[in-house]
């Protein structure tokens, strides 16, 4: 289940980098919130 998470974090945070080609708007720092927030489940999961 825990690995389910990290996979759909990881993807979803992807996602929105790759949606948006500059560093500028909410979708941004959106997908870096994802990202932040898969890389900190990850971490408690090791």
């Amino acid at each position: 289940m825990k690995k389910a998470m990290i996979a759909l974090f990881l993807s979803l945070g992807a996602a929105g980098i790759s949606a948006c080609d500059t560093n500028d708007g909410p979708v941004e720092e959106a997908g870096e919130e994802i990202d932040d927030a898969a890389d900190e489940i990850e971490d408690e999961v090791d």
